[in-house]
């Protein structure tokens, strides 16, 4: 039956370790390596990159690495994130009810599964979340980070900003719900023309301000949405680490671009 099926890792080996030991290690060493540019606590929104591990992981830790003292603070986890492989119009969550990494098995959250299906354009198709790596690559950081929590996982596709908005308020929660933007920033421009444009992103993502374009973000329309959301509910940006593939393991001549971003509430934004 769909409805007690599980979503088994698609790039495990691929975009990080198969083995759970060799995973564990990784993630812990990324981890405690980490130096955010800004110390942030109990963010209601992270902007994190999902390439493969080598290339993305230490920018995707410097998030990460300030849940760890939140442990059993944060229990579901709003995930969202581009589709790279199966075209969808509006949203997909999986029919799977629970989605497998090498570290174990982590369940969807069904009241919040159930709760968005009443959208028009959120439809129950396992097809774009089989081999989609925007979200699963969130999955072992969290499990490593987290003790328990349930995740809803969100292929969004082909909509609007405001759209997206409109399920983070229907998703929003309280203080325990943790939302995840998964998004890379520029692709295959040389290192310092890649620093350049990606700096400009990130600036406009401090802003608050829309008008993302797919070049600048390939998650835009989940940050967009984030934006939106944010201004609604007086979060306030702050930037935990920008950097590229060519700062981390590729060659410079074409980079990957990758930020991690943190939202807080505004009355405990406070500027270092």
């Amino acid at each position: 039956m769909a409805n007690a099926s599980i979503r088994p890792a698609a790039v495990a080996g691929a975009f990080y370790p198969a083995d759970p030991r060799a995973l564990q290690i990784m993630i812990g060493d990324m981890l405690n390596a980490a130096m955010p540019l800004e110390t942030v606590h109990w963010p209601k929104a992270l902007i994190v990159p999902h390439a493969g591990y080598v290339y993305s992981g230490p920018i995707a830790a410097s998030a990460y690495a300030g849940l760890r003292s939140t442990q059993a603070f944060y229990r579901r986890v709003i995930l969202l994130g581009p589709c790279h492989r199966v075209p969808v119009q509006g949203f997909a969550l999986p029919a799977a009810q629970s989605l497998a990494t090498p570290l174990g098995e982590v369940a969807v959250d069904r009241p919040g599964w159930l709760a968005i299906q009443d959208e028009p354009d959120v439809v129950v198709d396992d097809a774009p979340h089989a081999l989609e790596h925007a979200l699963e690559v969130q999955l072992p950081f969290l499990q490593t980070v987290l003790d328990h929590f349930t995740v809803v996982p969100i292929v969004v596709g082909d909509t609007t900003p405001e759209r997206v908005a409109h399920l983070l308020d229907r998703l929003w929660g309280d203080d325990e719900t943790l939302i995840v933007i998964s998004s890379d920033l520029s692709h295959y421009l040389p290192y310092h023309q890649a620093r350049w444009r990606d700096r400009s992103t990130v600036e406009q993502i401090e802003r608050l301000q829309g008008g993302l374009a797919f070049d600048q973000a390939c998650g835009a329309l989940p940050i967009e949405g984030m934006l939106l959301a944010a201004q609604r509910h007086h979060l306030a940006p702050t930037v935990l680490d920008l950097r590229n593939s060519g700062d981390t393991a590729g060659d410079r001549n074409r980079v990957v671009g990758y930020t991690s971003i943190a939202f807080t509430p505004a009355q405990r934004h406070v500027a270092h």
